[in-house]
């Protein structure tokens, strides 16, 4: 076994590393950026090499600057995680070429499952079966057109080298196959190198299954069972489970044994996933599912098969990287129970999901459910990388406990300083269609609106801030004391103005509800009103207050001066960045007339295109951005007026 490692990544994925290596007894070297000298990999781990500046093209994705940090640091072998270079074969190959081991499989096996067009061509000789579509060289706009036309619509437009639902694009009409197939290979030349697409067949009310498989180097390979992770937005997974509920025997084996012969096809070794596209429009069958693409490294979600199989795949990872034979035959892995994932990020829902960096004034977890996270309370969530701040896995015999389990632990997850997904992955798993697995990869689009509406501000969670911001002590509240009234204090936030707090003994008014037995206890506060005991998490940052009274957290801003200014940026003359990010295009210029829902102007944030529309028709006054150009939240980009007559 090794004595010391060098983990070639960052955030959750290398502190989830680390916590296993020093169980084995292995040391463990960091990496690390500008962005993330304070990070908590970088404390948690035996070393830390400083490798660049924040951006990842200039720290996490240089070959040489990691092999050279492994090489001074005694290291014998480099663990990629997942993401970055996990999937780079000449990152493999260069680390076998400086007489290091490189913890995941052969540079050929990468090599040969990168493309996913490749990768369709060895599983049609390896007898899995295939989605229908083109997976050719020719890529002319005009040819790749006729090919999606032979398909039939909607297909899918699929950047080769793509994953994590990069470079994909839905195509329900021949109209608007042009500008998708411009996007999905923009955003695969920008994140993989590689604007090169395949065109496949959608299928519809899809499920997304894959299959967990291990190998090694003495021939043996192994599946751990399946996960479905069928719960995706803009095809990036948000919720997983293992096993697939309603999964019937003949399925399961059916797609076990297809994965294994994938992964025998290319002499695979390490940890590995089988991604497979299943029909959901009836009952699960033997004959209605087909590959989709193979991930060469671990999975974000490799903790659900950890809880239902009962093993340690970072382990498994390092054993075999040794020359180790797989810790266990197929025969002595068994399924327990059942588990979920739910990946908690940095982000916007009433936003349509926009990244959402700064810093967490506070964060704190359910210490009952399995929590993998590289962050903590005072961290920056960077807008350099990948907004995750924590994943929330938990297990139980049956899926209905297991679930209620995860619909607890989101609900007792409060983190303050930034909008998260916190509440959309709460109504998502109490969701009726959800929690009976009536479930398909179209689900959470058929029910966004529902699903990303954050509810009213409601008077507990006024009182909770009018509580927090005053720093009121419930043990003699006597602040706002006024001759001849009830005590009371008048303020306003900027969500909701104008409101008051009235104190009446032990009781307190706010709005048209009396609450009472009112505690506070550091920032937990509970009262109860009309028979109903109420629970919250409230903190105060600068001029803001988070409350978490439910599913969601309500941020409730001051008002300062400063307000007003910002209100200027509404103006439907003005398109202003949403996000801190990169312009990857400007569509239009300066006099140009615009409809309303044209596209103006493509933009990159972490790892992800968007595009920024005309908000009503006129004409282009002013562009003041270009290709390239690095530009912060709220910055004017383009300016509209009014089309002479």
């Amino acid at each position: 076994m090794f004595t010391k490692i060098l983990i070639a990544n960052r955030g959750e994925i290398a502190c989830r590393i680390i916590k296993t290596a020093r169980k084995m007894g292995v040391q463990t070297v960091a990496v690390y950026s500008d962005a993330d000298a304070n990070a908590l990999h970088v404390k948690v781990a035996d070393q830390a090499v400083h490798i660049g500046p924040s951006p990842a093209a200039d720290s996490y994705l240089q070959m040489d600057v990691l092999i050279d940090a492994a090489q001074q640091t005694g290291a014998q072998a480099i663990h990629p995680g997942y993401g970055f270079l996990s999937e780079n074969p000449d990152f493999a190959q260069k680390i076998a070429d400086n007489g290091m081991t490189f913890i995941g499989p052969s540079p050929e096996s990468i090599r040969q499952m990168g493309l996913k067009d490749r990768a369709k061509e060895l599983m049609e000789i390896a007898g899995v079966p295939v989605v229908p579509g083109y997976h050719g060289d020719n890529q002319d706009p005009a040819y790749l057109a006729a090919e999606a036309e032979k398909i039939g619509y909607p297909v899918l437009i699929k950047a080769r080298a793509g994953g994590g639902g990069k470079g994909m694009r839905l195509v329900e009409n021949a109209a608007d196959f042009e500008t998708l197939l411009q996007s999905a290979a923009r955003e695969g030349l920008a994140s993989f190198g590689d604007a090169h697409v395949l065109i496949e067949r959608f299928i519809q009310s899809p499920r997304h299954i894959e299959v967990q498989v291990f190998g090694d180097t003495h021939g043996n390979v192994v599946h751990l069972f399946e996960r479905d992770c069928s719960m995706q937005r803009r095809h990036q997974k948000v919720i997983e489970e293992a096993p697939a509920p309603d999964m019937p025997a003949d399925l399961r084996a059916a797609m076990t044994d297809a994965a294994i012969k994938a992964a025998k096809q290319i002499d695979y070794f390490g940890a590995g996933t089988i991604e497979f596209i299943v029909d959901g429009s009836g009952p699960l069958r033997a004959d209605g599912f087909w590959f989709m693409e193979m991930n060469t490294r671990l999975q974000v979600e490799h903790p659900v098969t950890e809880s239902v199989t009962g093993t340690d795949l970072v382990a498994w990872q390092l054993h075999v990287a040794a020359g180790n034979a797989l810790p266990l035959k197929q025969n002595e892995i068994t399924l327990n129970g059942h588990a979920f994932e739910a990946r908690i990020y940095a982000e916007d829902p009433t936003a349509d999901f926009k990244p959402a960096p700064g810093i967490l004034t506070s964060l704190q977890f359910n210490t009952d459910t399995r929590i993998d996270t590289g962050v903590e309370t005072g961290d920056v969530i960077s807008p350099f990388y990948d907004p995750m701040i924590a994943k929330i896995t938990t297990h139980a015999a049956d899926r209905d406990t297991a679930l209620n389990a995860l619909v607890d632990g989101l609900q007792n997850t409060y983190a303050a300083g930034t909008p998260t997904n916190l509440g959309f992955l709460s109504r998502l798993a109490t969701d009726p269609d959800f929690a009976t697995a009536k479930l398909d990869t179209g689900l959470i689009e058929r029910k966004m609106d529902a699903l990303s509406t954050m509810p009213e501000i409601n008077d507990f969670d006024v009182l909770c801030a009018i509580i927090t911001t005053h720093d009121i002590d419930l043990s003699t509240p006597r602040l706002g004391w006024q001759m001849w009234q009830a005590p009371a204090i008048k303020t306003a936030f900027n969500e909701c103005a104008n409101v008051a707090l009235t104190i009446n003994g032990d009781n307190i008014t706010v709005g048209e509800t009396t609450f009472t037995r009112i505690t506070r206890n550091a920032d937990q506060i509970t009262a109860s009103a009309n028979s109903t005991k109420h629970r919250a998490t409230a903190t105060v940052s600068g001029n803001t207050v988070t409350i978490k009274s439910a599913a969601d957290a309500q941020t409730l801003t001051i008002p300062t001066p400063l307000d007003v200014a910002a209100g200027a940026g509404e103006n439907s003359d003005q398109i202003i960045a949403p996000m801190t990010g990169t312009v990857t295009l400007v569509h239009i210029n300066a006099g140009d007339s615009v409809t309303a829902g044209d596209p103006l102007v493509a933009m990159e944030a972490m790892k992800m295109e968007h595009v920024l529309t005309a908000p009503r028709d006129g004409t282009i006054e002013a562009i003041f951005c270009a290709q390239s150009d690095a530009t912060s939240e709220g910055t004017i980009l383009v300016t509209l007026k009014e089309t002479d007559a």
